[in-house]
Protein backbone atom coordinates (compact mmCIF):
# COMPACT_ATOMS: atom_id res chain seq x y z
CA UNK A 1 0.00 0.00 0.00
CA UNK A 2 2.87 2.13 0.82
CA UNK A 3 4.83 1.42 -2.27
CA UNK A 4 1.02 2.23 -4.53
CA UNK A 5 1.20 5.85 -2.57
CA UNK A 6 4.57 6.64 -3.40
CA UNK A 7 4.00 6.02 -6.62
CA UNK A 8 1.07 8.01 -7.38
CA UNK A 9 2.43 11.01 -5.71
CA UNK A 10 5.26 10.57 -7.99
CA UNK A 11 2.84 10.54 -10.87
CA UNK A 12 1.44 13.80 -9.73
CA UNK A 13 4.64 15.49 -9.10
CA UNK A 14 5.68 14.30 -12.47
CA UNK A 15 1.98 15.85 -14.25
CA UNK A 16 3.04 19.13 -12.28
CA UNK A 17 6.29 19.39 -13.68
CA UNK A 18 4.73 18.77 -17.30
CA UNK A 19 2.53 21.41 -17.08
CA UNK A 20 5.33 23.96 -15.59
CA UNK A 21 7.61 23.24 -18.62
CA UNK A 22 5.02 23.14 -20.86
CA UNK A 23 3.34 26.24 -19.88
CA UNK A 24 6.68 28.67 -20.20
CA UNK A 25 9.00 27.41 -21.93
CA UNK A 26 7.14 25.09 -24.86
CA UNK A 27 6.70 26.96 -28.79
CA UNK A 28 3.39 26.95 -28.75
CA UNK A 29 2.47 28.41 -25.04
CA UNK A 30 1.56 32.38 -24.59
CA UNK A 31 4.72 34.23 -24.23
CA UNK A 32 5.84 38.01 -24.72
CA UNK A 33 5.76 38.74 -28.26
CA UNK A 34 7.25 41.86 -28.85
CA UNK A 35 5.97 44.70 -29.03
CA UNK A 36 2.65 45.37 -30.64
CA UNK A 37 2.81 46.41 -34.47
CA UNK A 38 1.32 50.27 -34.36
CA UNK A 39 -2.60 50.81 -35.53
CA UNK A 40 -2.72 52.76 -38.32
CA UNK A 41 -4.94 55.35 -38.25
CA UNK A 42 -8.38 55.30 -40.59
CA UNK A 43 -9.12 58.46 -42.69
CA UNK A 44 -12.42 60.31 -41.28
CA UNK A 45 -14.94 62.34 -43.14
CA UNK A 46 -14.07 65.53 -44.10
CA UNK A 47 -17.12 67.83 -45.18
CA UNK A 48 -16.35 69.60 -48.10
CA UNK A 49 -19.21 72.71 -47.18
CA UNK A 50 -19.61 72.37 -43.86
CA UNK A 51 -22.46 74.78 -43.50
CA UNK A 52 -24.44 72.37 -45.66
CA UNK A 53 -23.60 68.98 -43.76
CA UNK A 54 -25.11 69.24 -40.27
CA UNK A 55 -28.95 67.73 -40.74
CA UNK A 56 -28.44 66.82 -44.36
CA UNK A 57 -30.52 64.20 -46.38
CA UNK A 58 -28.92 62.47 -49.41
CA UNK A 59 -29.85 61.70 -52.73
CA UNK A 60 -27.30 62.21 -55.56
CA UNK A 61 -28.48 62.84 -58.95
CA UNK A 62 -27.27 60.71 -61.84
CA UNK A 63 -23.65 60.85 -62.08
CA UNK A 64 -21.56 58.96 -64.85
CA UNK A 65 -23.21 55.54 -64.99
CA UNK A 66 -20.65 52.33 -64.36
CA UNK A 67 -19.36 50.16 -66.62
CA UNK A 68 -16.81 50.46 -69.43
CA UNK A 69 -16.34 53.96 -71.47
CA UNK A 70 -14.09 56.28 -72.90
CA UNK A 71 -12.26 58.56 -70.47
CA UNK A 72 -14.06 61.94 -70.45
CA UNK A 73 -12.56 64.05 -72.66
CA UNK A 74 -11.13 67.63 -71.83
CA UNK A 75 -13.50 70.97 -71.70
CA UNK A 76 -13.14 72.39 -75.43
CA UNK A 77 -13.46 76.12 -74.18
CA UNK A 78 -11.55 75.47 -71.09
CA UNK A 79 -8.67 77.51 -69.85
CA UNK A 80 -5.70 76.28 -69.81
CA UNK A 81 -4.17 74.79 -66.92
CA UNK A 82 -0.44 76.10 -65.58
CA UNK A 83 2.22 74.24 -64.29
CA UNK A 84 0.71 75.43 -60.69
CA UNK A 85 -2.15 73.35 -61.20
CA UNK A 86 -5.95 73.92 -61.07
CA UNK A 87 -5.48 76.41 -57.67
CA UNK A 88 -4.66 78.77 -60.64
CA UNK A 89 -7.49 78.84 -62.50
CA UNK A 90 -10.80 80.75 -62.01
CA UNK A 91 -13.59 78.02 -61.16
CA UNK A 92 -16.20 80.22 -62.96
CA UNK A 93 -14.10 80.05 -66.15
CA UNK A 94 -14.56 76.02 -65.89
CA UNK A 95 -18.19 76.43 -65.14
CA UNK A 96 -18.55 78.90 -68.39
CA UNK A 97 -16.55 76.16 -70.40
CA UNK A 98 -18.47 73.44 -69.92
CA UNK A 99 -21.98 73.05 -71.35
CA UNK A 100 -23.50 71.31 -68.62
CA UNK A 101 -22.60 73.96 -66.56
CA UNK A 102 -22.49 76.81 -68.38
CA UNK A 103 -25.66 78.68 -67.10
CA UNK A 104 -24.50 78.42 -63.60
CA UNK A 105 -21.21 80.78 -64.33
CA UNK A 106 -22.78 83.76 -63.73
CA UNK A 107 -24.54 83.44 -60.24
CA UNK A 108 -22.83 84.88 -57.11
CA UNK A 109 -20.93 83.35 -54.75
CA UNK A 110 -22.93 82.56 -51.48
CA UNK A 111 -21.30 81.65 -47.72
CA UNK A 112 -24.32 80.25 -45.94
CA UNK A 113 -26.98 77.93 -47.15
CA UNK A 114 -30.53 78.86 -47.98
CA UNK A 115 -30.35 81.07 -51.23
CA UNK A 116 -29.54 80.31 -54.65
CA UNK A 117 -25.64 80.74 -56.21
CA UNK A 118 -22.15 79.05 -56.27
CA UNK A 119 -20.39 77.84 -53.03
CA UNK A 120 -16.71 78.38 -52.53
CA UNK A 121 -15.18 76.59 -54.48
CA UNK A 122 -13.23 73.75 -53.17
CA UNK A 123 -9.92 71.75 -53.98
CA UNK A 124 -9.27 68.42 -52.93
CA UNK A 125 -6.63 65.69 -54.22
CA UNK A 126 -9.30 62.84 -55.40
CA UNK A 127 -7.34 61.17 -57.36
CA UNK A 128 -3.74 60.52 -54.92
CA UNK A 129 -1.40 62.27 -57.15
CA UNK A 130 -0.77 64.67 -55.28
CA UNK A 131 -3.05 67.78 -57.03
CA UNK A 132 -6.13 68.62 -56.32
CA UNK A 133 -9.04 68.55 -58.18
CA UNK A 134 -11.54 71.30 -58.84
CA UNK A 135 -15.01 70.82 -56.92
CA UNK A 136 -17.81 73.49 -58.08
CA UNK A 137 -21.35 73.06 -56.68
CA UNK A 138 -24.42 75.62 -57.14
CA UNK A 139 -27.54 75.74 -55.25
CA UNK A 140 -30.65 76.22 -57.62
CA UNK A 141 -33.93 77.91 -56.65
CA UNK A 142 -35.71 74.69 -57.11
CA UNK A 143 -33.90 73.64 -53.57
CA UNK A 144 -31.74 71.39 -55.92
CA UNK A 145 -27.63 71.08 -55.88
CA UNK A 146 -25.57 70.84 -58.89
CA UNK A 147 -22.19 69.96 -58.33
CA UNK A 148 -19.00 69.07 -60.86
CA UNK A 149 -15.58 67.94 -60.47
CA UNK A 150 -13.07 68.93 -62.39
CA UNK A 151 -9.37 67.03 -62.27
CA UNK A 152 -6.39 68.51 -64.90
CA UNK A 153 -4.88 66.13 -67.66
CA UNK A 154 -1.82 67.96 -69.77
CA UNK A 155 -2.80 71.11 -69.48
CA UNK A 156 -5.96 70.43 -70.19
CA UNK A 157 -9.45 70.80 -67.85
CA UNK A 158 -11.29 67.24 -67.81
CA UNK A 159 -14.88 66.81 -66.16
CA UNK A 160 -14.82 63.65 -64.09
CA UNK A 161 -17.85 63.87 -62.28
CA UNK A 162 -20.98 65.60 -62.57
CA UNK A 163 -23.96 65.31 -59.92
CA UNK A 164 -27.91 66.46 -59.09
CA UNK A 165 -29.51 66.13 -55.75
CA UNK A 166 -31.46 67.92 -53.19
CA UNK A 167 -29.93 69.03 -50.31
CA UNK A 168 -26.61 68.26 -51.06
CA UNK A 169 -23.52 67.76 -48.66
CA UNK A 170 -20.50 66.59 -49.81
CA UNK A 171 -17.54 65.11 -47.59
CA UNK A 172 -14.05 63.47 -48.17
CA UNK A 173 -12.80 60.16 -46.67
CA UNK A 174 -9.13 60.15 -47.51
CA UNK A 175 -9.09 60.60 -51.18
CA UNK A 176 -12.73 59.20 -51.63
CA UNK A 177 -16.20 62.16 -51.98
CA UNK A 178 -19.03 60.40 -50.42
CA UNK A 179 -21.87 62.62 -51.84
CA UNK A 180 -25.41 63.29 -49.24
CA UNK A 181 -28.53 64.31 -50.42
CA UNK A 182 -32.47 63.48 -49.80
CA UNK A 183 -34.02 61.42 -52.05
CA UNK A 184 -37.59 61.75 -53.69
CA UNK A 185 -38.97 58.83 -51.76
CA UNK A 186 -38.43 60.35 -48.84
CA UNK A 187 -34.96 58.03 -47.83
CA UNK A 188 -31.47 59.25 -47.33
CA UNK A 189 -29.04 58.22 -49.70
CA UNK A 190 -25.25 58.08 -49.54
CA UNK A 191 -23.15 57.58 -52.69
CA UNK A 192 -19.00 56.93 -52.32
CA UNK A 193 -16.99 58.29 -55.37
CA UNK A 194 -12.94 56.84 -55.70
CA UNK A 195 -11.09 57.66 -58.73
CA UNK A 196 -10.63 54.29 -60.79
CA UNK A 197 -7.88 56.29 -63.26
CA UNK A 198 -10.19 58.02 -65.72
CA UNK A 199 -12.99 59.32 -63.59
CA UNK A 200 -14.84 59.05 -60.02
CA UNK A 201 -17.13 56.09 -59.95
CA UNK A 202 -19.50 55.23 -57.70
CA UNK A 203 -18.14 51.95 -55.67
CA UNK A 204 -20.98 51.93 -53.00
CA UNK A 205 -24.76 53.67 -52.98
CA UNK A 206 -26.82 52.92 -49.53
CA UNK A 207 -30.35 54.39 -48.84
CA UNK A 208 -32.09 54.69 -45.38
CA UNK A 209 -35.57 54.75 -44.58
CA UNK A 210 -35.89 56.36 -41.37
CA UNK A 211 -38.98 54.77 -39.60
CA UNK A 212 -42.06 56.35 -38.66
CA UNK A 213 -42.79 57.00 -35.41
CA UNK A 214 -46.26 58.13 -35.56
CA UNK A 215 -46.74 54.81 -36.80
CA UNK A 216 -48.50 52.02 -34.25
CA UNK A 217 -45.75 49.63 -33.25
CA UNK A 218 -45.90 45.78 -34.79
CA UNK A 219 -48.33 43.72 -32.15
CA UNK A 220 -45.78 41.93 -29.71
CA UNK A 221 -43.74 44.66 -30.21
CA UNK A 222 -42.36 47.93 -28.16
Amino acid sequence: MIQCLRATAAVAVLAVCVLTVSGCGAPTGLGDGGAAPPVAAQPTPQPLWPNWSDGARKRPGAGDPAGKQPPPAPLAKGPEVPKEGLVAVDPYEVLRADPRTKALGRREKIHRPGQPGIRPPVLRDLTGDGSPELIVSADLESGRTVMAVYTARAGKVVPVLYTVGKGLAVETVGTDLVVRSAADDGAEQAVRYRWDGARLASVSDIKTYKRDESAPAPEGGP
